[in-house]
Parts: C-alpha cells; structure tokens; sequence
C-alpha cells in the first residue's frame, strides 16, 4: 500500500499504475455495466480487475473532485462518462451495479439510493457509520432482490487465505487468544478525515478488516468488546483518533485484542503494518509482513509457511456469485455483523462501558 495522498486515495492513484498478476479472463453470458460512485477507498479493487472482465463496462464515475478523477489516470475512468453529482448519474444511466466508494459519511444513502433501483452494489467499507443507516440498509435489502458486497479484500489475500486453512485443518486446535494490529502512516489526509459526521471513527473504519478476519479465520464469534480511543497530539486531526484500543470476549471464553494507531513513521519501508495472531489448544499461527506466516504446533516444529493460496479478487469473487450463480466468499450476513460489531465497539469507547454485541 502506498502513502495517502491529499485528495484522492493511495489505492485510487495506484489503481491505474499497477499491473495485476496474470489472472484468467472470466467472461459472463451478457454484457454487465457498471457505475463508480465515489474514488476514495479501496477502488482498486474494482478497477484492476476490468483487465480480465471483457463483459463488464464502465460506463460512469460519479464524482465532485476534478482533482481526485484526473490524478487516478486510469483508462477506464477516462473513458466513463462522468458527473459531479451521483444522483444524477443513477437517474440517466442503464445499470446492473454500483460500486460506492467515497467518505464513509454519506455511503449509507448512495447506497439505499441504488438498491431502491434495483442495482446490485459492491460498497466500501463500513457500509454505514451510524446504526440506524445499517439497520436501514439491512431492511432495503430485505424487501429487494438486490446482491450487496463490502470491499474487505484482506479476507482474500494470500496470507490470511493460509491463516484460515491452518485453523481449519485443525492443526493449532481450538482458538482461544487473538491478536490483531493496524498501524498506519499518517501521511497527509483528505479534509473528510477529521471530522466525526463525515469519518465515523477509526475503530468503523480501519477495524471492520480485523473484526472481520478475526471472525473469519478463527471460527469464533465475538461477543462483547470493551474499547478506548484517542486522538493523541497531533491537533491538526480534528475528530480524527489516531490511537484505539479493543478487547473482546470470544463465545467460547478466550479473548482477542485490536489495537489500531497512525503513528508509522515516514521512514518505515511500507505504509502499514499488520498483524494477526491465533492461539489454539494445540498451536500457534500468525502473519506479520516481518516474518511471514508462521506456525507451531504440537505436531510440528516452528516452521514458515512458504506455499501460500494464490490471492483472489474480491470483486470477481462477488460478480461471479452473481452471474455464475457460485457461493460468495464474502456473506452478507458477515458484512452485516461485522459493520455492527465494529459501530459497537466505537460506542464502548465513547460511552466508557462494556458493550453486548448482540
């Protein structure tokens, strides 16, 4: 990941630059079109897989930001017809999806915007920053035949891919100690960032990867969560914390631990760094960029796992569920109970209780 830039997001500016590793071309029995809402967040995950999509088209980015458009300079954007207001995108055009991007406050509406259209949506992540938005979105998609995924692409990234089949294959045992970390560069970040209304929380935004691989991988589901979070110095971030801290209660009493800062130094070789760690009643696994995926256990010695799965798309994975009519990786109800989990979780830490996440 490269280092934030004002305006417009690393993984946009980077979207158009890197080349994805060779991958098959999928192809569909009908020509889909797409529209991009937003060009904040991870939207590479939507426009490095086009190379390989020859049925999908974009036709439109919705947009405000001049800046944030011409500094992504990726042909597929080029081509799309733009607009400054995504209302007006929604009204014109013939669609099959959305990808809504852009600062989380305001994503809830885009996205009950399009699902009131019928258009299936990929949407950043959280879905929503406040609880009655998820709620709403929870009972839109309810009463629709709408198809929605969340852009959690660290479930299909090859590491925790290895993580989850060593817990799956029983080899540490029963998981009962987690330990996750996020820690980012500040870098210089988009006027969005500092405040509450517009943000939503560190814990909502850079949490919901974590909860959701804490869940994933270990099996287990989290049931309460005690959490602290701060702005530490740095004035200048307005709403924005830059330090928190979570510990969970686990269904079958162990503990997991998230703690998240911005506080990695420019110097450091990558923008972030992070980390998870799973202790079972037979073993230990865990990733860090550092040392690789690792394991010990009670049938083997200390070992680096050095054949990874191959990394997958989060977007294929979701377009192919939809039209090849295969099981999502990604399940609503786990996009769902992890945008609460982590809503609830801010509130302990503004509210300074332990929280039920039920």
């Amino acid at each position: 990941m490269g280092i934030p830039m004002k305006y417009v997001s690393r993984r946009t500016l980077l979207a158009g630059a890197l080349v994805q590793r060779q991958q098959p071309i999928v192809r569909f029995d009908r020509r889909i079109r797409i529209a991009l809402i937003g060009m904040e967040g991870h939207t590479g995950e939507i426009l490095r897989p086009l190379t390989r999509l020859p049925d999908l088209e974009l036709v439109a980015v919705a947009e405000p930001d001049e800046k944030a458009v011409a500094a992504a300079r990726n042909p597929f954007i080029s081509k799309a017809r733009r607009y400054t207001d995504y209302r007006r995108l929604l009204e014109r055009e013939q669609l099959d999806l959305v990808a809504v991007c852009g600062p989380n406050g305001g994503r809830a509406e885009r996205i009950l915007a399009a699902i009131e259209r019928g258009l299936h949506v990929v949407a950043e992540k959280p879905l929503a920053i406040e609880m009655e938005e998820l709620d709403r979105i929870e009972q839109a998609l309810k009463r629709s035949r709408v198809r929605l995924s969340m852009l959690l692409p660290m479930r299909f990234s090859p590491p925790y891919l290895a993580l989850k089949e060593i817990v799956a294959s029983g080899e540490i045992g029963e998981v009962a100690q987690i330990n996750a970390q996020k820690s980012y560069k500040l870098g210089e970040r988009a006027p969005w960032y500092h405040k509450r209304e517009t943000y939503g929380g560190t814990i909502p935004w850079i949490g919901i990867h974590m909860v959701d691989l804490m869940r994933w991988a270990s099996g287990r589901e989290l049931v309460e969560a005690v959490s602290f979070q701060t702005r530490f110095r740095f004035p200048e971030l307005g709403d924005m914390e830059n330090v928190t801290g979570t510990l969970f209660r686990l269904d079958n009493g162990g503990t997991a631990t998230l703690h998240m800062d911005y506080l990695r130094p420019q110097t450091a070789p990558t923008h972030g760094d992070d980390r998870l760690r799973l202790a079972g009643s037979k073993g230990v696994a865990e990733y860090q960029a550092a040392t690789g995926v690792t394991v010990v256990s009670e049938t083997s010695k200390p070992r680096v796992i050095e054949k990874l799965p191959a990394e997958r798309s989060l977007f294929v994975d979701f377009l192919e569920s939809l039209y090849h009519g295969r099981p999502a990786a990604l399940s609503l109800e786990d996009i769902l109970r992890a945008n609460r989990i982590v809503l609830l979780a801010r509130q302990s830490a503004e509210q300074h209780r332990i929280v039920k996440l039920s």
